[in-house]
């Protein structure tokens, strides 16, 4: 998109202009109006010629007004799973790790697979928010927000599979290099110590950029809730209790927005920090998963020993993140009133062609590792992956071989999903359909973490002597934890849309024609 805001005349004509309480009219061609490829048109990054008080009514309105009658049961049954899985992490505790499908071959599987699922889910936030701000793509803003808060809460869930996977968990703080009595200190040269560190400073980091972007929003909520409270209207927190839900909410919003007074100094000293913070998360983005992949590129195990992995790792948690970031937006934009009109067709499809370019970046690693595998002469690396991974048992009895890959059905589940299925995206009418991008991100979601599951699991399971080969199974508890963590994770989501400001308002306000400084030269632009 381009720097320059676009012109009030080519946004009314796009948007059509449209009073809050008619649906977005879909053109064959322009579908919401913002499908345009004419360069010298600049669609509207906010449909129906909204104004900056429509803006502040209606990402407002998702906190103040109760949500629609879909809320309550999606959030007992998504609060159910994480209790289940809550459930699960206890029993864990109480029996041990034999409750898991591990063995003495296979001693990574379910958890680390998930830990780095999860870890990959939570890149995305930072690359929308960091990345795109330094590089001024205005389209960032309807999305930034929600991609954000979906680091935050991928990073919990990941952060508790290192915890629980180590059998004493009471004993985790020894992987801190915290001094003891005993002198025990762990291993700095050891790539899961670089896990704590990385993982910790991204969280950190990610948590004060999540939580200073929203500083400003919380003070218009903590306003608007005080005037609401002086006016003495608005219904009481339980009927037995005499205290206004405005003065709760103006009391916490006004505690979580630490003295904002929307004064030119707040703003300026705002402006700095963030783009500072931006610069900072920018590197973490690549070192972080860089850092998770080391845990198995140091190794010395067939088909984890290659120096593709950083790369590699990186581009699949960049492509797995804009997934999950669309698997949860186009639902929340048919549930939630007007949020159509915030996240347009012109957002789905740039994410979609996001997803393209990284999906093939993942497919070309694919094909380097078979590559790497047999330019090295290395034996043992070529039958990880042809044996382990690729070859299916009929093709094999067709081939005369003796040997086939006893998972072979998980490593084409993850070329389905990760290279062939955002092909699609090749064709215009599927990377403006939402149906078809929602369908094409749940199909990568899944893709990625069969592509965990098939670099952890089909590595180990088969070792250099045919006596420590062994297969793994998942248990109940296995699946169940990891069903549990999703719970969590849409329970948190949830949440957040519920109680905290989804979108960056000031940022939406910038990109409106009105915020233009100079509106005469903004309404001639198109003439030139």
């Amino acid at each position: 998109m381009s720097s320059i805001p676009p012109d009030e005349i080519t946004s009314g004509r796009l948007s059509g202009a449209l009073r809050p309480d008619r649906a977005i009219a879909i053109d064959p061609r322009t579908g919401d109006g913002t499908l345009i490829d004419d360069p010298s048109l600049r669609p509207a990054l906010v449909l129906s010629n909204r104004g900056f008080h429509d803006i502040t009514e209606t990402v407002c309105g998702y906190v103040e007004q109760r949500p629609g009658g879909w809320w309550l049961p999606v959030f007992g049954l998504v609060s159910t799973l994480a209790g289940v899985g809550t459930l699960m992490i206890l029993y864990l505790l109480v029996t041990g790790v034999g409750v898991w499908g591990l063995n003495n071959q296979v001693d990574w599987a379910w958890d680390i697979t998930n830990f780095v699922f999860w870890i990959g889910i939570g890149h995305a936030g930072t690359l929308i928010s960091a990345i795109l701000c330094l590089l001024k793509q205005k389209w960032r803003t309807s999305i930034n927000r929600a991609a954000e808060a979906m680091t935050i809460f991928a990073v919990i869930c990941a952060g508790t599979f290192p915890g629980i996977h180590v059998g004493r968990v009471w004993m985790i703080w020894m992987v801190f290099p915290i001094p003891n009595a005993n002198g025990i200190w762990p291993n700095f040269r050891s790539p899961l110590l670089w896990d704590v560190f990385a993982v910790s400073t991204y969280f950190t980091v990610s948590l004060l950029f999540w939580y200073m972007g929203m500083i400003p929003d919380f003070a218009t909520l903590r306003d608007r809730a005080v005037l609401r409270m002086r006016a003495a209207s608005g219904p009481t927190v339980a009927p037995f209790i005499n205290l206004r839900q405005d003065s709760l909410r103006a009391w916490i919003y006004g505690v979580l927005a630490m003295g904002w007074r929307f004064s030119t100094r707040h703003w300026q000293n705002y402006e700095k920090a963030y783009i500072m913070l931006a610069g900072v998360s920018t590197p973490l983005v690549l070192s972080v998963h860089s850092i998770v992949s080391f845990d198995f590129a140091t190794s010395i195990v067939p088909g984890w020993h290659t120096t593709i992995f950083p790369p590699y790792f990186v581009a699949g948690a960049i492509f797995g993140g804009f997934a999950m970031v669309l698997g949860l937006m186009i639902p929340a934009r048919e549930l939630y009133p007007n949020m159509k009109e915030l996240i347009t067709l012109r957002h789905l499809e740039n994410m979609a062609k996001i997803i393209l370019v990284t999906g093939s970046m993942v497919g070309f690693a694919y094909f380097m590792e078979f590559f790497i595998a047999w330019y090295s002469g290395n034996q043992y690396e070529s039958d990880v992956f042809v044996y382990n991974r690729l070859l299916p048992p009929f093709i094999s009895e067709v081939l005369g071989l003796e040997r086939s890959a006893p998972y072979w059905w998980a490593y084409w589940i993850m070329i389905s999903c990760n290279v062939l299925s955002p092909q699609l995206f090749w064709f215009k009418r599927f990377r403006t359909s939402p149906m078809a991008i929602f369908a094409v991100s749940m199909a990568v979601t899944v893709g990625m973490w069969f592509e965990r599951f098939v670099i952890i699991v089909t590595s180990i399971h088969r070792a250099f002597l045919p006596g420590e080969w062994g297969m793994f199974f998942p248990t109940p508890v296995d699946i169940l934890t990891f069903v549990g963590t999703i719970g969590i994770f849409i329970t948190l989501f949830m949440l957040f849309l519920r109680f905290l400001p989804a979108f960056a308002m000031s940022e939406i306000k910038n990109v409106l024609p009105q915020a233009s400084p100079h509106p005469h030269h903004t309404a001639h632009a198109g003439q030139h």
